[in-house]
C-alpha cells in the first residue's frame, strides 16, 4: 500500500516538474519578435548573452534574455513589444545598504547567504532577493529597498 502511494507521488511530482518546465521554452535570437530583438541587444551591449526563453506569465507572453555582466547573471524580462518589465542583477551582498544587508540578515537566520539580486520593475528597484543554504535545504528570501520584509513576494 506504501509502495503504490509512493509511486503516485512520485508521478505527481513528475507531471508537476514537466508542466513547470514546459512553460518556459528557450529560443534562438532568430526565434524573438523583431521589437524584442532590438531591445535584446540593446539591454545586453557589453554582456555574454546566455540565452533566450519565452514564457507565459499571468496570460502574457513574455520573453527573457539571460546574461553574464562582469562576472554577475542578469536577467531582462520583456513583453512583445520589446518593454522591459523585470531586471534581475545580481549584486553584492555587502555593497548593500546597511538596512538592506540586516534584513536579508534576520530573514536568513542561521541560514547562509548564496546569490543576492536587486529586482527592478517598469524601471523602479521593488526588492533585493537572497538565495539561502540551510543544511541541505534551499529557499529564496526578499526585503524591499529599505531592508524591510514585504508584504508579498515580487
Amino acid at each position: 500500500m506504501q509502495i503504490g502511494t509512493a509511486a503516485i507521488a512520485l508521478l505527481l511530482v513528475a507531471a508537476v516538474g514537466s508542466r513547470a518546465a514546459a512553460q518556459e521554452r528557450k529560443l534562438k535570437q532568430s526565434d524573438l519578435p523583431p521589437a524584442v530583438q532590438r531591445a535584446a541587444a540593446e539591454q545586453s551591449r557589453g554582456a555574454q548573452v546566455r540565452g533566450y526563453s519565452t514564457e507565459k506569465d499571468n496570460g502574457q507572453v513574455v520573453y527573457e534574455v539571460e546574461m553574464t555582466v562582469g562576472g554577475h547573471s542578469r536577467d531582462v524580462t520583456m513583453d512583445s513589444a520589446g518593454t522591459v518589465l523585470e531586471v534581475e542583477q545580481q549584486v553584492v551582498l555587502d555593497s548593500l545598504p546597511t538596512d538592506v544587508q540586516a534584513g536579508l540578515r534576520k530573514l536568513a537566520g542561521a541560514g547562509r547567504i548564496t546569490i543576492v539580486e536587486s529586482l527592478t520593475k517598469h524601471g523602479t528597484l521593488v526588492a533585493y532577493e537572497a538565495h539561502v543554504r540551510t543544511g541541505a535545504r534551499r529557499s529564496e528570501i526578499q526585503v524591499g529597498p529599505d531592508g524591510k520584509p514585504l508584504a508579498h513576494p515580487e
